[in-house]
């Protein structure tokens, strides 16, 4: 059996690097006061990502490209959920294992 490469090179076992991570992300959040303008420009960026989408040469007005944008961001979640619907019945079917484990 083959080691995963990034536990061979940080001694960690996957479980250890997902604590690992969510200690680090609750350390951070606990000196944040504003999480709100923390995120504020990650959550510009990720809408600004749909408004490209929908009008890439800029042409709309405004107020129909945030329009189509809120619609191309509400399909993205949408397929999101789509795939995870298939995952799970397919793990369901599967027994409950998941596929590459």
């Amino acid at each position: 059996m083959s080691i995963d490469p990034l536990t061979e090179r940080t001694g960690l076992t996957p479980e250890e690097r997902r604590l690992r991570g969510s200690i680090a992300a609750n350390t951070m959040w606990s000196k944040i006061e504003d999480r709100t303008a923390h995120t504020a420009a990650a959550r510009r960026a990720f809408m600004d990502r749909f408004e490209v989408e929908v009008d890439p040469d800029g042409t709309l007005s405004p107020q129909e490209r945030a329009t189509r944008a809120e619609s191309a961001r509400r399909a993205h979640f949408q397929r999101l959920a789509l795939a995870s619907a298939k995952a799970r019945r397919a793990r369901r079917e599967n027994g409950g294992v998941r596929d590459g484990a």
